[in-house]
């Protein structure tokens, strides 16, 4: 049976950043047809209506149709900690996320951890994650459990750490290895589900054991690394005093065999021109953590290395201060500004969707609306409050109009969600 979606639709041709806000192709009466948990079709209504005539209309007026939001860096382990007050990043390790993170010995939790995060990232809207886990291999089953029961696309790894962590959070350069080794080789390429190499970040892992985890990446090259950098000036201080050997924060990772196509790192604010250089030249990816990075104090990420790499958005759960991606958009918007880079919703609406999905390498199957792609998307009520409403009725075109739910909006905008082309219940 094929289902066809009404409604206004957003999709890229190319990329704002490099293309400009051309790259977005906006139908103002457009259609989404879905077949077989895909995209089948996108374009006009009538021509859609007439080519589809025995399809399951979704006639969702002028709300605005877009693939599914894909939140590139996030910790669920961390679920029941957001929004806990005042700290920086080293404080908030140990005061909230190592404690928390102890509690993921227990399966069960685990589980009923893994659901109440997918459950609430769904109702916002996101349909795809690149979560970390915590060292206990029964928190990667259960975020790998609880996506797969949901059809959901989704990233994740064992976080590995053999020092400066509480015993009951470190493990070893070899268990590491093999737990790792173990779970991908579980998990990775089943259904809609990647393993993801995680070292947490260097200060939590010796030289032996970034070491190891890039020898596994060597024998895994299709997997994706992801892990942390340069977040904060502290943090990069106590890098410096743990490595005296490197050059800088992300020779840490290069001397191991952890930089290449496939590296996606989370924060990169305060980078070395070096740095920058590498980054570019081996072709990683970067993921810009807005609330995350003005609620712990860690500082303004510099959105013009979106036009030389890949670059990603993330709530960065939990020190990010929200579960939403609108909210991160507006976040990113106010942090661009800061730095005086005003960013055009289409680039926003890129960094949610197609930028997190190209971080990710993913971008041939989320993140977009084209024939072929899977059929994640989520439906957005461009009046969904008050104040919002009235604000759109100024509007004149399609961003002016998609500006307003992108800095005031919240799940109350989330119409409907489509995760492997089938409805979710709202």
């Amino acid at each position: 049976m094929t289902d066809l979606l009404l409604g206004q639709v957003i999709r890229f041709d190319g990329d704002p950043f490099r293309d400009g806000p051309g790259a977005a192709r906006p139908l103002s009466q457009g259609a989404v047809a879905i077949e077989n948990g895909r995209i089948a079709a996108v374009g006009e209504a009538a021509a859609l209506r007439a080519r589809y005539p025995r399809a399951r209309v979704h006639d969702h007026g002028q709300k605005l149709i877009s693939a599914g939001f894909v939140d590139a860096h996030v910790h669920y382990p961390q679920t029941a900690i957001i929004a806990s007050w005042g700290k920086r990043l080293i404080d908030w390790l140990n005061s909230y996320t190592f404690p928390e993170e102890m509690r993921f010995s227990d399966p069960a939790y685990a589980q009923e951890i893994a659901n109440r995060y997918l459950d609430l990232v769904l109702a916002r809207g996101t349909t795809t994650v690149s979560t970390y886990a915590t060292i206990h291999p029964a928190s990667v089953d259960a975020i790998f459990t609880a996506a797969q029961s949901r059809g959901m696309r989704l990233f994740a790894g064992k976080t590995c750490m053999d020092r400066n962590a509480p015993e009951g959070l470190r493990d070893t350069a070899g268990s590491a290895y093999d737990d790792s080794k173990r779970l991908l080789e579980k998990w990775h390429g089943v259904d809609r589900l990647s393993y993801v190499i995680t070292p947490r970040f260097s200060p939590t892992s010796t030289p032996e054991q970034l070491h190891a985890l890039g020898q596994l990446w060597r024998e895994y090259p299709d997997c994706l690394m992801q892990t942390h950098l340069s977040e904060q000036t502290d943090e990069i201080a106590w890098v410096r005093s743990l490595f005296p050997q490197s050059r800088d924060y992300l020779d840490t990772y290069e001397a191991q065999g952890l930089l290449r196509e496939g590296a996606v790192y989370g924060h990169a604010i305060h980078l070395t021109d070096r740095e920058r250089a590498r980054l570019v030249e081996a072709g990683a990816s970067l993921v810009h953590c807005p609330t995350s990075n003005t609620f712990i104090g860690s500082g303004l990420f510099d959105m013009g290395l979106a036009t030389r790499l890949r670059v990603g958005l993330a709530t960065d759960t939990g020190g990010g201060s929200n579960f939403s991606m609108l909210r991160t958009m507006a976040a990113a918007y106010e942090v661009a500004q800061l730095r005086g880079q005003s960013l055009h919703p289409s680039q926003l609406w890129w960094l949610a969707t197609q930028g997190s999905a190209r971080a990710l390498h993913a971008e041939d199957r989320i993140g977009n609306i084209a024939p072929g792609m899977e059929a994640d998307l989520v439906v957005i009520d461009l009046a969904s409050t008050p104040a919002i409403e009235q604000a759109t009725r100024r509007a004149g075109d399609l961003w002016q109009e998609l500006f307003p739910t992108i800095m005031m909006g919240d799940d109350r905008a989330v119409a409907e969600v489509w995760v492997n082309g089938r409805r979710l219940p709202t």
